[in-house]
């Protein structure tokens, strides 16, 4: 590029002396002769600068335009101009266009009362514009813009926007870095009173904004500019889109300025919700600014208004979402905390005058020659050199622009080196104290880019650097919504920018699951009937052979796998596509011990092919990765060596290979309420004895005589090898399936048990569009938990409806009569007995029939779902509101805004798995069931959970593959294999058991609310009498009566 230069703009004609044109022959160019005009042109563009100065040409053309008797004079001052910028004299009339008051001139005869030179003053200046150096832009910027606000008339306004149309077409980089003084000229300019500055004013403001390249916003410019016009009506509702936008692309100065006076209106709102709303664009925003600079001309207009708000704002939580957008643009402005923004020093600009003398002494260097630092194209060049540094630019072909005036300044020495020279030293001085080191390992880049990554409302990476080469195996590393699935999946989509395409390089997402919707096809049509596997039929066969695969499970349906087999199914696929990238997201979730020393051996064995690997199992990452990229502070940094190298060189990041829980990071299980009969924690909730089951559309028996029990002292691991029946076991113990191999479970009548499944986002999938807040009101609006509605023992079959009609018919007093509803339930010494409403019947006529009957009855499932109904209210209901719900959630680790304002689709794994964790123990369960909870949750989360789940004083029941995480929490142990139980470690004892009773001492009732959610004072409640002082109130009473003293009914009560 610097070599293609051509030599022509290196060399000038010698520095033409003050009287190389005298004054008198200058006169005739503002006459009527063409032939004259052209020729003094062509002389000005051989002649340079010197040419006008020396020649007065200022002074006869500020003569000739403001001659008032003579409309041709002025016509033709203006036409001089022209003929001099269309002769290709622009560069020796830019450097005295401004100072010399040409350009001022020419303004003021944008409002001349003769058409025709109100039309040539405005095209001389708009050609003049065109043709200039683009970075002179910014110097004609200032006269238009005030002569816009202010100009006295209108005509001079219509003509300032006109030029200002002119710079946006052909200065369009450098107007869009001068946006933030633009756009509130033209805001108020689209309100002037006069309906020609009006429409010129909206026309220009559309052309200004089409500038702004920032993707988030460009669809919203039309609203924007609406809303500059129609702030009252038209403020909130932009403010309601932008809040719901996705920000990912850099945010830059153009894209702030058409922000800020939206921003500013929106904290004048009334309404919180539109104050809130604000703070979240401009924390949002804010994080994705690459420079204080960039922000610095804005920190004045919404700091002070931010900082306002969060005095006025009454609600807490919008409260603290603005302290933390005021935080965030103190940090991103670097503005002190006692500064409201308005009184910061202006921030540091290159100055003309310095660059003039740096010009003079590289002239000195490099040509001995001496020049001044106050000639006219010395001091242009300077300027326009201030204004590239001051926008960082020191592209050597923007500089390579200078050399025509660099010419002008002395022929010697050659001034395509000088402006080269230049370009180096200027930025020298500006050079950034922070620079990266360029990752020069050897081998094949497969990717280098640069790109920002947001998802939902949260920002992730901002112009993040990511390099791979080939063979390296990387393994992914951040907390929980850091972004880890987030860059997979964008990476799939071809949504990060810069990485190569499909065709360059084959990238292959193994998925955590296979899609249910093909679980009638054979797992080797399966694989064959993808069209992305480069391999034929037997070397498919082949492939699933070599993972375990036998023909007779190759014929099978993928519905009949397990969790771990549809893991490995998902990795033979991958094998087959034979990608140059592999990206693993938690490649060992539901695989047993065995088969993730296989995934590590395979991995390793990889040569020619990269792998990105998300995993929370800290072993088998330190096995396997060659590099970590870790997610910190919206950057991706890349650290050479495996995972324990890693913690070694970012300390803090330990949380991802230990099982520590961080102090400030817990997580805390509501406690279960009583349940009736049950004195100690040995007391069992739930017994299976020989229970046998089989999946309806598989050949063989699932589970075979299992007998177990759980209490709320329980701390059980369930293990074995991927398809034992480990989570069928689960499902048959919370009511998911029913026994139908023989058997009997039983289950405490009150018992609730919160369950967590193995594919924990099945809770949640049909959901993503509501806010963990709106779901929550939907599971619970009816006081029970709607999930349960759809499982098994819920669900009434048709022959379980047949044995109900039949067992309905009921002799009462010698009448027929027909069971309709069961309402409520009472105590019958150990067990209840069920009020029944009866058919055509009053609520007076109705009967009482123990539990056992009802259940002979076939009312078994009818019985559940009253038991279901009571544990609720004996479990204190708790109230089903915003507070309360947030409140819950933050026990496991979530902020509000993600609870109240985020749409689950928005969040990453490990949130959801929080939200699920949340969801399931809402309602105080006495038994908490967790199906590889591992999964997703990093390791300080799952620390968290390990340390909650040890102090929760419910039964714990965990299906794990996580060696850690099973032996730091469970004592009992349930061996599954080949649908078979093996117990060992257990306590189990009929009765109560030995140990302390549970029962509630004085001072320990938990807090009780209303139907509204206020809380209930205990202190007001009359407290019950026993039997004794029952007594003996009476006895006082009715010696009170003897002696005559007043005695009121309600002491009786």
């Amino acid at each position: 590029m610097i070599s293609s230069m051509p030599a022509a703009t290196s060399t000038a004609p010698s520095v033409p002396s003050p009287a190389a044109l005298k004054g008198e022959d200058v006169s005739s160019v503002f006459g009527a002769d063409k032939a004259q005009r052209d020729a003094f042109a062509a002389a000005v563009a051989q002649k340079g600068p010197h040419a006008l100065s020396g020649s007065n040409f200022a002074e006869l053309f500020t003569k000739a335009l403001t001659d008032k008797k003579s409309p041709a004079n002025r016509e033709a001052a203006a036409t001089a101009v022209l003929t001099i910028v269309n002769n290709g004299g622009v560069k020796a009339l830019e450097p005295v266009f401004v100072d010399s008051g040409i350009y001022a001139g020419l303004i003021e005869a944008f409002a001349d009362k003769i058409p025709a030179v109100r039309t040539a003053a405005v095209e001389a200046v708009r050609s003049f514009a065109a043709a200039q150096n683009p970075w002179g832009a910014a110097l004609l910027l200032p006269a238009l813009l005030k002569e816009i606000q202010s100009a006295g008339k209108w005509q001079v306004k219509t003509g300032s926007l006109t030029i200002l149309n002119q710079l946006v077409v052909s200065a369009p980089i450098q107007i869009a870095k001068l946006m933030p003084e633009i756009v509130p000229i033209l805001a108020d300019a689209i309100w002037d009173t006069k309906a020609d500055v009006k429409k010129a004013a909206r026309a220009s403001l559309e052309k200004a904004t089409a500038l702004v390249s920032n993707k988030d916003i460009e669809r919203f410019i039309p609203a924007l500019i609406k809303a500059l016009a129609n702030p009252v009506e038209e403020v909130p509702n932009t403010i309601a889109l932008l809040a719901a936008t996705t920000f990912v692309s850099e945010v830059d100065s153009p894209t702030l300025s058409l922000m800020a006076p939206l921003l500013a209106r929106g904290l004048n709102e009334k309404l919180t919700a539109i104050k809130r709303k604000v703070a979240v664009i401009v924390d949002n925003m804010s994080k994705l600014v690459d420079s204080p600079v960039t922000v610095r001309p804005f920190i004045p207009k919404l700091l002070p208004g931010l900082i306002k708000a969060e005095v006025a704002m009454g609600d807490p939580e919008a409260r603290g979402v603005v302290e933390r957008a005021i935080k965030t643009l103190r940090e991103v402005g670097h503005v002190p905390a006692d500064s409201d923004g308005s009184d910061l020093p202006p921030v540091k600009q290159a100055e003309p005058v310095a660059l003039a003398k740096t010009l003079a002494k590289i002239y000195k260097e490099k040509g001995s020659v001496d020049i001044s630092v106050a000639d006219v194209s010395t001091i242009y060049v300077s300027r326009l050199a201030a204004n590239m540094s001051n926008v960082k630019n020191f592209d050597v072909p923007q500089w390579d622009l200078l050399a025509p005036y660099l010419a002008f300044v002395s022929d010697k020495p050659d001034s395509i080196q000088i402006a080269r020279e230049f370009v180096v030293k200027s930025s020298a001085e500006d050079a950034d104290d922070e620079e990266e080191a360029d990752d020069e390992e050897e081998g094949e880049d497969l990717c280098n880019c640069q790109f920002s990554l947001a998802y939902g409302a949260k920002i992730l990476l901002n112009t993040a650097t990511m390099r791979l080469k080939r063979g390296h195996r990387y393994g992914l590393c951040g907390k929980n919504g850091t972004g880890k699935s987030t860059l997979m999946r964008a990476i799939t989509n071809g949504q990060v920018e810069g990485f190569p395409s499909p065709d360059e390089v084959r990238t292959f997402y193994v998925e955590h699951d296979i899609d249910g919707s093909e679980e009638e096809t054979s797992i080797l049509e399966f694989i064959i009937s993808d069209k992305r596997i480069q391999a034929g039929k037997q070397e498919c066969i082949e492939t699933l052979a070599s993972v375990g695969f036998s023909d007779e499970r190759q014929a099978a349906s993928i519905g009949s796998l397990s969790g771990g087999w549809k893991m490995k199914l998902a990795l033979a696929r991958a094998m087959l596509f034979k990608a140059d990238i592999l990206l693993l997201d938690e490649p060992t979730n539901h695989l047993d011990v065995v088969n993730i020393a296989w995934l590590e051996n395979y991995l390793t064995s990889l040569t020619h092919c990269t792998s990105i690997i998300v995993s929370h199992d800290s072993g088998f990452l330190n096995n396997t990765i060659t590099d970590v990229l870790h997610l910190n502070r919206f950057k991706l940094k890349r650290y050479r060596g495996n995972l324990e190298a890693f913690v070694k060189a970012v300390p803090e990041a330990k949380s991802y290979y230990t099982l520590e829980a961080a102090e400030d990071y817990k997580f805390k299980l509501p406690d279960p309420p009583l349940l009736e009969g049950v004195k100690t924690k040995e007391k069992s909730l739930l017994k299976m004895r020989k229970v046998g089951f089989q999946y309806p559309t598989s050949p063989v028996q699932q589970l075979h005589d299992i007998s177990l029990q759980v209490s709320l002292s329980s701390r059980v691991a369930v293990l074995g090898p991927n398809g034992s029946g480990k989570s069928t076991l689960v499902k048959l113990l919370i009511g998911e399936t029913e026994a139908n191999k023989g058997g009997e479970v039983w289950k405490h009548p009150n018992l609730v048990i919160g369950y967590v499944a193995q594919h924990a986002f099945h809770h949640i999938d049909h959901h993503l569009d509501k806010t963990p807040l709106e779901y929550m009101l939907w599971r619970y609006q009816t006081g029970e938990d709607l999930e349960e509605m759809t499982k098994s023992n819920r669900v009434i079959t048709e022959e379980e409806q047949k044995k109900m009609k039949e067992g309905a018919n009921i002799v009462v007093e010698g009448q027929k009569r027909i069971i309709d509803e069961i309402i409520t339930r009472k105590k019958l010494k150990q067990s209840y007995e069920y009020e029944c409403s009866l058919k055509g019947m009053s609520s007076s006529e109705n009967i009482w029939l123990p539990r056992d009957d009802l259940i002979k009855r076939g009312f078994e499932k009818k019985v559940i779902e009253v038991d279901t109904r009571e544990a609720q209210r004996l479990g204190l209901l708790r109230p089903l509101v915003r507070r309360e719900i947030e409140k819950h959630f933050a026990d496991f680790g979530l902020e509000p805004e993600f609870v109240s304002h985020n749409t689950m689709r928005g969040l990453s794994g490990g949130q959801k798995v929080k939200i699920v964790l949340g969801a399931a123990t809402w309602r105080r369960p006495h038994v908490v069931c967790l199906d590889e909870p591992t999964n997703y949750l990093d390791r300080e989360s799952l620390a968290a959970l390990i340390e909650a789940l040890k102090v929760f004083e419910g039964g714990v029941l965990v299906i794990t593959h996580n060696r850690d995480f099973s032996e730091s929490l469970c004592k009992e142990v349930w061996a599954m294999r080949d649908g078979r139980l093996e117990a060992s470690g257990h306590n189990w004892v009929e009765g109560q058991g030995s140990g302390p009773r549970i029962d509630k001492k004085d001072g320990e009732e938990e807090d009780q609310y209303d139907a509204m959610g206020n809380k209930i004072d205990k202190s007001k409640l009359k407290k019950k009498l026993t039997a004794a002082e029952a007594r003996k109130a009476k006895k006082d009473r009715i010696a009170r009566r003897k002696r005559g003293e007043e005695v009121f009914t309600d002491e009786e009560l």
